[in-house]
């Protein structure tokens, strides 16, 4: 039987953020060894769960060594690096032979001790394994490709659709491949081209016409057209990761085997040269926090179904923010808008203190802005304590479907109106459980407000009348890259140097 061992290990890490990733922080999402690996995995809308089905499909025996994953932050320390990439190679080493390999990593982490996790990794796992083993790897289309990643890899294949829909498809693809590559019928081989950007290609957006569903148009003519283009992948990149080759990227899997003349570095470069062209084209124009409050009120006034949904995507901890801007939240309070969720703050302080008074209390809180100095201030609030519950739930919108989540406890805030989400841990706010697990309905609201950037679309998208997206610049996650000081990615690059055509 063939043996397939499978890992996880995925970190978008935002460089500017003062939280350390630890194990800490991968405990609080997701920490997962050996056979609960399956149990955890087996049905869900996850990359994991593609491979999961492909081994049954193929027959193969999966060996699973770890599954980890966490919220994007800082830098992730080398302790909890060296023990997840540990428990990977020992697993390599020790549990063999194996056959291939099969990875689940995002593509842009940031270690300590090593700009590129994704590219160390793979060296410590060929290190092992040797040139000729089969390793297959999925990414997050925000990876930040390097070249000592698609040196290492076999197969690289990354996801088609922003927010993440096809996690599970795009894990069947690489499985798929390796299955190819196993049977003899292929031979893959990786190659990656970038440009002279760290932000590009509407940031990956593919739920509107646009650039990025443009350029996946282009890349799946190129392998209708030639059988030696196994798979090209059209990477976004993660601008606030401070690392040289930040920024977009195209990674076009070739056949060594196919008959025919190609040039798989300059048909990445081809492509990689239309993003160039068209890096200013965005589909989405972030307001700043005057102009968005102005859109949210007359949005709110405006007759028809649905709530008005407002993503705060300057402080979107699936970037790395802290979820802890207040500044969106004040302009809020006291707007007379209508009955309004805010989800979520993370506020260990306000929490426990809430915990502590219990449901029905009123009391002053210092909500929020505790994360750091250099962003708004704790609102001072007089608040009541609607509920207090655990914070465990299951995702049931488009995204990571299946998917088991305990964010700790949570209490549900009323002032002046608005029902804030308090948190003790950071998750970006892309699934409507972040709400119903504390009893509120997003669609009895006029309007929600979440902490998320782009994910929220696919399942909030269904309820709104109308979305806005607000950049008040109270956060890690701004768009305007150029107030954060990257010094260690290439130069000139844009959108940081004025580059001419």
């Amino acid at each position: 039987m063939t043996r397939v061992l499978t890992a996880m290990f995925k970190h978008e890490t935002n460089t500017f953020s003062p939280l350390p990733t630890d194990l800490t922080s991968y405990a609080a999402r997701a920490l997962i060894y050996g056979e609960d690996i399956p149990a955890y995995f087996r049905g869900t809308a996850t990359e994991m769960g593609a491979f999961i089905q492909a081994a049954g499909h193929h027959d193969w025996e999966l060996v699973h060594s770890v599954a980890a994953d966490a919220t994007p932050s800082g830098k992730v320390t080398q302790a909890a690096f060296d023990h997840i990439a540990g428990t990977i190679e020992k697993a390599l080493r020790d549990d063999g032979p194996f056959d291939a390999v099969l990875l689940c990593l995002h593509g842009a982490m940031v270690a300590e001790h090593c700009d590129d996790g994704e590219g160390e990794l793979l060296r410590r796992l060929r290190a092992i394994a040797g040139d000729d083993m089969p390793i297959g790897v999925t990414l997050d289309l925000h990876a930040n490709v390097t070249d000592a990643m698609v040196q290492r890899a076999s197969v690289m294949v990354s996801y088609r659709s922003y927010p993440h829909t096809d996690q599970f498809g795009t894990g069947q693809r690489c499985a798929e491949l390796i299955a190819r590559t196993l049977a003899g019928e292929i031979a893959p081989q990786c190659t990656v081209a970038r440009g002279a950007m760290i932000d590009a290609v509407d940031h990956g957006r593919t739920t509107a016409p646009g650039p990025m569903l443009e350029m996946l148009a282009r890349a799946d003519a190129l392998m209708a057209e030639n059988a030696a283009w196994l798979d090209i992948g059209i990477n976004a990149g993660f601008p606030w990761a401070d690392m040289r080759d930040a920024g977009p990227s195209v990674v076009v899997v070739s056949d060594g085997k196919a008959p025919g003349t190609r040039d798989p570095d300059a048909l990445a470069a081809s492509l990689v040269q239309q993003i160039w062209q068209d890096r200013r084209r965005k589909t989405v124009q972030p307001l700043a926090l005057d102009a968005g409050m102005a859109a949210i009120r007359a949005a709110a006034a405006r007759a028809g179904d649905g709530v008005v949904v407002v993503a705060d995507t300057a402080d979107n901890p699936g970037g790395g923010g802290l979820e802890d801007s207040v500044a969106l939240l004040e302009a809020l309070l006291g707007a007379g808008i209508g009955r309004t969720a805010f989800g979520m703050v993370c506020d260990p302080e306000t929490l426990h203190a809430c915990i502590d008074a219990g449901p029905g209390a009123t009391l002053a809180v210092q909500l929020g802005g505790k994360g750091s100095t250099q962003f708004h201030a704790p609102l001072a609030l007089d608040v009541t304590v609607v509920s207090m519950q655990p914070g465990h739930f299951t995702f049931t919108g488009p995204m990571s479907r299946g998917i088991k989540l305990d964010i700790g406890p949570t209490v549900v805030l009323r002032c002046q109106g608005i029902d804030i989400v308090v948190a003790g841990s950071r998750h970006q706010v892309l699934d409507t459980g972040f709400f119903t697990h504390a009893a509120l309905q997003p669609s009895d609201y006029a309007v929600v407000v979440v902490k998320s950037s782009q994910h929220f679309r696919a399942a909030f998208g269904t309820l709104a009348k109308e979305i806005i997206v607000i950049d008040s610049g109270d956060g890690l996650t701004s768009h305007d890259l150029k107030s954060f000081g990257h010094s260690r990615v290439r130069r000139p690059v844009y959108p940081l140097d004025e580059i001419p055509d």
